[in-house]
């Protein structure tokens, strides 16, 4: 089991709304009670929360199946169900939540504190006490309660940090963070030793900055070489880019410029970093030939236009003025950003049409019936009570649903489906089934069935 994961398929489910309650008062010498049912509790949500302490995804990859709880069932004596609890999910700071089949970003968590309701869960069913009305004052049946949202989600992290840390594997990357900061990775002299992006905190006079360690690159990572392909993403919200180039490599065709420009490759086939400015670091000094190559080659880094550092992360020569550098670049940056706001999650409703449906002829003699209000109801409705399909048509009736059938063609005995063509409702069209050709009968019926 790895102890680092940045990419993780989650499988969410929010709680069930409960079902109504169907019931009359009885009470000795009260006869006519009148209905007291009451009204079923809400599914609990599934909520993403970034939290400041939370720093892997390793907790999804174990467990990625998460439910929220169900609204329980209404009660007599007009007492609600009790809504579900909420699972509220911690996440690092800087996830990107998108649709695992669309790959549709969903939102981009950055903030501590921030939330996003990830998956609703489903609003409970009304009692036949709030059903009441003076056409129907004793309902003989209760909505039922709502599903809540299932989906699945990709959850990816994408580091937060001021600087990124590129270059060849065992150019000496860790050894430099270890040697800037508090964090101590893995260091060891064989390639990709670093298998997880490590961040640490370095403090540069009165600016205070992260540096990631990203695990090494190689030619053709950008296509899923090495380990690059992996954690190229950890650079993207990274201020500055500082190449950490090893001057005392033996590989044969290995030279710093050529380091240089093979990382510089795969940068802009991953595109996205053509803004960030860059910085080069001469690493290993402490070894004589490494120095003597690294001021043979500074002259030509400075010719690009780059800054260039000359240091040994083993014997801390040249950290000093490396993270001065690197603090003055990162207090630039920061004073050029706008201040930063809590995230604001912006909630887009569906855009409904007129009347809240639609009605498509899908064939001679069938059509279909799509529309929020209408699908809502058909999993409100408990049909096994006549009276609640009864309740049903006049909801449908009073929408407009009749009349727009008719005028798309309809006619009686035509199938309407109502929902998807797969898994949706369909029954036979009788537009003699309205509201005012209903007559009252016993709690549970309806004139117009059976």
């Amino acid at each position: 089991m790895p102890d680092f994961v940045d990419q993780v398929v989650l499988h969410v489910r929010a709680g069930d709304g409960g079902n109504g309650c169907a019931s009359i008062h009885r009470e000795k010498f009260k006869p006519l009670g009148g209905p007291d049912g009451g009204n079923g509790g809400r599914g609990g949500d599934v909520i993403l929360e970034v939290d400041a302490n939370t720093a892997t995804l390793l907790e999804y990859h174990r467990r990625p199946h998460r439910k929220a709880d169900n609204g329980k069932q209404g009660q007599g004596s007009n007492r609600d169900g009790a809504n579900g609890g909420d699972v509220v999910l911690t996440v690092p700071n800087g996830t990107v939540v998108k649709d695992a089949d669309s790959g549709e970003v969903l939102v981009d968590l950055v903030g501590a504190g921030t939330r996003y309701v990830i998956a609703e869960g489903g609003h409970g069913g009304l009692g036949n006490a709030a059903l009441a009305s003076t056409k129907r004052k004793a309902p003989g049946f209760a909505l039922l309660g709502e599903p809540g949202d299932g989906l699945d989600v990709m959850l990816e992290l994408k580091s937060v940090a001021d600087v990124a840390l590129v270059g060849f594997p065992s150019a000496g990357k860790s050894s430099l963070i270890a040697a800037l900061s508090a964090a101590r990775p893995k260091i060891a002299d064989y390639p990709f030793t670093t298998l997880i992006p490590n961040l640490g905190v370095v403090t540069a006079g009165e600016t205070i900055f992260t540096v990631a360690d990203v695990p090494g690159l190689i030619p053709g990572a950008s296509q899923g070489k090495g380990l690059g392909h992996e954690f190229l993403r950890h650079v993207e919200r990274c201020d500055m880019l500082v190449h950490v180039i090893d001057c005392a490599t033996l590989e044969p065709g290995r030279d710093p410029i050529t380091d240089y420009e093979v990382i510089e490759a795969e940068l802009a086939a991953y595109g996205k970093l053509e803004d960030r400015p860059r910085m080069v670091v001469l690493n290993k000094a402490d070894v004589p030939d490494a120095r003597e190559l690294a001021e043979m080659v500074r002259a030509e880094f400075e010719a690009k236009g780059l800054r260039v550092f000359v240091i040994s992360a083993a014997t801390h020569d040249g950290l000093r003025e490396l993270t001065f550098a690197m603090g003055e670049w990162v207090a630039a940056a920061r004073a050029q950003k706008p201040i930063e706001e809590p995230t604001r999650l912006v909630i887009r409703p569906k855009q409904l049409g007129e009347t809240g449906f639609s009605v498509r002829k899908v064939s001679e003699n069938q059509f279909q019936i799509t529309g929020e209000k209408p699908e809502r109801w058909i999993r409100q409705t408990d049909f096994t009570n006549d009276e609640a399909v009864g309740y049903l048509a006049d909801r449908l009736e009073r929408l407009g649903v009749e009349e727009a059938l008719a005028k798309a063609g309809a006619v009686a005995g035509a199938e309407v489906i109502i929902g998807p063509m797969e898994g949706g409702y369909v029954f036979d069209w009788q537009p003699t089934l309205s509201a005012e050709s209903a007559r009252q009968g016993p709690r549970g019926s309806d004139s117009r069935f059976g």
